[in-house]
């Protein structure tokens, strides 16, 4: 008999999600382990390793479990970056779930997949991305890290549709990171930058996973 197909998890839990577009709305998680980029700044590293190897019926049954404590339309894919593994086979459960299914990734992998979302936060120093996500992406967010620059984010903005909001993420909420956010809004407003907003993250001022 073949083994079933299983996927290194860091954890399922029912929460809001607390970035981008979808911020508020509640959303099933699903932490895949492992990274490929592991930036300094990253705010799960504890997913970069361990994990548990869960099969597709596994993961649904746990995902339906915490669905009882908090029901919601969304399961997000995460990391971690969770598109160094094969998730072709849990997302077209979910679909016939009847699940929305949204992917967070670096964008520096990319698989063809039936999903509803796709957020694309590219890393420094490169800020590399697939360019599948250019027309795929729902929104693109970047981390305002030390690295992050006017040239970078105009970059972006030339490289997706204007329609495709780019989103200033401050680095975990830190004041540094949000004064610098609100300097580069200004310098993008002054250039000419079009659909660049502020964003934060609303899960850790509701103290939520």
């Amino acid at each position: 008999m073949p083994q079933p197909h299983t996927l290194k998890i860091s954890e399922i839990f029912a929460s809001v999600q607390g970035e981008g577009l979808r911020q508020g709305e509640a959303t099933l998680f699903v932490r895949l382990t492992g990274c490929n980029l592991k930036c300094d700044f990253c705010d799960t590293k504890y997913a970069w390793k361990g994990g548990e190897n869960l099969d597709t019926e596994q993961i649904c049954s746990r995902i339906e479990k915490e669905s009882r404590q908090m029901p919601a339309d969304w399961v997000c894919l995460t990391g971690g970056e969770p598109l160094i593994q094969d998730v072709r086979e849990l997302t077209e459960r979910l679909k016939e779930m009847g699940m929305k299914i949204q992917v967070e990734t670096n964008a520096t992998l990319y698989q063809d997949l039936s999903v509803d979302w796709y957020t694309v936060s590219p890393k420094p120093p490169d800020y590399f991305f697939q360019p599948e996500y250019r027309e795929k992406a729902k929104e693109v967010k970047l981390v305002v890290s030390k690295e992050l620059t006017l040239e970078v984010i105009q970059r972006m903005r030339n490289e997706f549709p204007e329609k495709i909001p780019i989103l200033l993420q401050p680095e975990s909420n830190r004041k540094w990171s949000r004064e610098k956010g609100i300097m580069l809004l200004k310098e993008c407003t002054t250039t000419g930058l079009k659909n660049i907003r502020i964003s934060l993250q609303l899960h850790k001022i509701y103290n939520m996973k």
